[in-house]
């Protein structure tokens, strides 16, 4: 089961509870008021009768049956009391998640809200995931909310969309922390795979320093001298993008100048791509 399946499950699941539940506490106090009502009525009528002695008058009680026992109308109790909890529990879980995570809550909108849009439809919906496919393309791997915010659309219509793009093949999406990243699906797979993995903190910083020097390169010492870190953690780093193939040395030396790597260009494109097109938002 997907999360738009199974937020639809929890969604009737907990709607079903709360009415049941709501039906059966209303049942239980309909009864409660109807035996309230005829002791009263029992009590008035025998305190009329003047002529009849106590005892007589217990002995007519006991002929009236009771509705309900005491333990039956506890249990009946507990179960409604149980089904409306387990109910507003199951909402309100979904609804702090989706609070919390942008992820969860592109989930929860495309389950509850793409039904009705899609029957709603209008002339402004081929027009609407054209600007989204534009935007995309020159913004890949952009978030839900950054990319909602830029276009000024509604969180509802905006997860719509995304999901008929989606659906249709037109838009990838993947799950990034608590964030949810959308690209267009005719991006190559090692753009993809750029953008999936972007460069970020001190790395980026590291990649832009040395973009800066061009050709030339740049020493370590330069670099952790411009960016005050550690030369244990600029070792780090180095050794890192120099395994992924993003910087190379620019001379034959023991201790050689850094230069980006035609792979170090692109990651550092994409990078700063996806981080502009959010600050922006």
């Amino acid at each position: 089961m997907n999360g738009v399946s199974a937020v639809r499950v929890l969604t009737l699941f907990a709607i079903a509870s709360l009415a049941v539940g709501g039906w059966l506490h209303q049942t239980d106090e309909a009864d409660s008021v109807s035996e309230e009502t005829n002791e009263f009525n029992f009590d008035t009528a025998m305190t009329a009768e003047s002529g009849d002695s106590d005892d007589e008058a217990e002995g007519a009680r006991a002929l009236i049956p009771e509705a309900e026992s005491d333990d039956s109308t506890s249990t009946f109790s507990d179960l409604s009391f149980g089904l409306i909890a387990g109910g507003a529990g199951t909402l309100g879980s979904l609804t702090i998640a989706a609070t919390v995570s942008e992820a969860i809550r592109v989930t929860v909108l495309v389950a509850l809200l793409a039904p009705m849009l899609a029957m709603r439809g209008n002339g402004d919906d081929l027009l609407t995931r054209g600007r989204i496919l534009g935007y995309l393309e020159g913004n890949a791997g952009i978030h839900f909310s950054a990319l909602r915010d830029a276009l000024g659309l509604a969180n509802g219509v905006t997860a719509y969309h995304l999901h008929v793009l989606e659906s249709q093949g037109g838009v990838i999406s993947w799950r990034d922390g608590k964030l949810r990243r959308y690209a267009i699906a005719s991006l190559s797979r090692e753009e993809i795979g750029r953008i999936r993995n972007p460069i970020i903190g001190t790395r980026l910083a590291i990649l832009e320093a040395i973009a800066n020097s061009g050709n030339v390169g740049i020493s370590g010492t330069k670099v952790r001298k411009k960016l005050e870190i550690s030369r244990q953690l600029l070792s780090h780093h180095i050794r890192e993008l120099r395994n992924a193939g993003m910087v190379e040395a620019a001379a034959e030396a023991r201790r050689p100048p850094w230069r980006l790597s035609e792979a170090g260009q692109l990651a550092l494109l994409s990078s700063l791509s996806v981080s502009s097109s959010e600050a922006a938002t």
